[in-house]
């Protein structure tokens, strides 16, 4: 695959726009989303609107037909000043919205991905359970087939647009005797009897982004609302998870970034023994090592965004994206705060809450250590 660094013009035309976007609508008012916790229902509406919100998916069901790369160049631009937002568009898109789009067939996506593109209604995808975690194949949700609907019955947590959601694609064992490939996914409509949202959960960071758990208790879910075929659903979640990475690894690129642009900024107004910080080469070093490292964390995940858009095997280069991008936007924000000193303590800089942020990113959609698996096992097919 040839390697290419430049961007066309319709990628520079959206990264533009996004950009224009987010400095106009979404930075003047983060401090303030952070404080208040609310989910910014107005912006996500902007981004519908903009077509933000299904930029990947096929234009014929709804969707805006960018390719994953222009995916990543709106997300990172997104994150560089509100991370909960960039999280919210790249779940809808990747994970609840996404799974749709791979398993779906024609009818269930006429049906739901038109209204999802546009955010007039929002997903949320539905793996996780208090007891299982890394290990999807201890999940305890079950489905079971009483005629023309299966019932479900379970409790799924740290779910994103977990209680603002319209839509859920939920993960359940059909025949727990078969481990993984016992499971199956579901669409499940918010507003059916026996789903029951819980309140957003208290969190160190992401703030303004909607985490919650979700409880069904007997959910008649119909026969048609079976996401791809029965005891597919884990094969399925694994590609799911693998352009969420993707999606997480941009993410990252767009935390670490504002760490950088917001030190640069700093360093060169900030005045100690009669020059700017900037000028001290301890505080260069931390500059260059944090611009370096934010340039190969976009090439890490530019090109498993590009392997996905040529139908290539992309597992170890999004889990290698996604584990560099989110450990190095934890550094970054570190070293940002460091950068600021005292001031970058408080809630009156961007940086500490870089670092709230970026925590979460080296846990959701799988932790490093989960990388670091995958990675593994990936490099070692070639020996086999």
């Amino acid at each position: 695959m040839p390697l290419n660094f430049e961007l066309n013009e319709d990628q520079k035309m959206l990264q533009e726009s996004v950009k224009e976007f987010t400095e106009r609508h979404v930075a003047p008012t983060v401090f303030e989303r952070d404080n208040s916790k609310e989910f910014p229902h107005d912006l996500v509406t902007q981004l519908g609107e903009m077509g933000m919100m299904g930029i990947y998916h096929d234009p014929g069901f709804g969707g805006s037909g960018f390719d994953t790369v222009s995916f990543c160049l709106a997300i990172e631009e997104i994150a560089r000043w509100d991370a909960s937002l960039a999280l919210t568009v790249a779940s809808h898109t990747s994970l609840g919205t996404g799974h749709i789009s791979i398993a779906g067939s024609d009818d269930q996506k006429k049906k739901y991905m038109p209204d999802l593109c546009a955010a007039t209604r929002l997903a949320g995808w539905c793996l996780t359970e208090p007891g299982s975690g890394s290990d999807a194949s201890g999940m305890k949700t079950t489905a079971v087939k009483n005629g023309d609907h299966y019932l479900l019955n379970g409790s799924k947590i740290f779910i994103t647009q977990g209680s603002v959601a319209d839509v859920y694609v939920v993960l359940a064992k059909t025949d727990p005797d078969l481990g993984t490939k016992g499971i199956s996914a579901f669409i499940v409509e918010a507003d059916w009897e026996g789903v029951k949202p819980g309140a957003p959960m208290h969190k160190l960071g992401m703030n303004s982004s909607n985490t919650t758990e979700v409880v069904f208790e007997n959910v008649e879910v119909p026969v048609e609302n079976l996401l791809g075929e029965e005891g597919m659903g884990f094969v399925d979640t694994m590609k799911v998870l693998d352009g969420g990475r993707v999606g997480i690894a941009a993410l990252s690129v767009g935390v670490a970034r504002g760490a950088l642009e917001e030190s640069l900024k700093y360093s060169m107004e900030r005045k100690q023994f009669g020059k700017p910080i900037g000028n001290f080469q301890h505080i260069e070093s931390k500059l260059v090592d944090m611009a370096t490292s934010v340039e190969a964390a976009r090439l890490l995940t530019l090109k498993a965004a590009t392997l996905k858009d040529n139908g290539k095997s992309y597992t170890k280069e999004a889990s290698m994206a996604k584990l560099f991008a989110s450990e190095l936007s934890v550094q970054a924000s570190l070293d940002a705060i460091q950068i600021h000193g005292g001031y970058g303590y408080t809630k009156e800089y961007h940086v500490e809450r870089f670092l709230r942020d970026a925590k979460l990113l080296t846990i959701g959609e799988g932790t490093s250590e989960i990388q670091r698996l995958i990675i593994a096992r990936e490099l070692k097919k070639s020996f086999i």
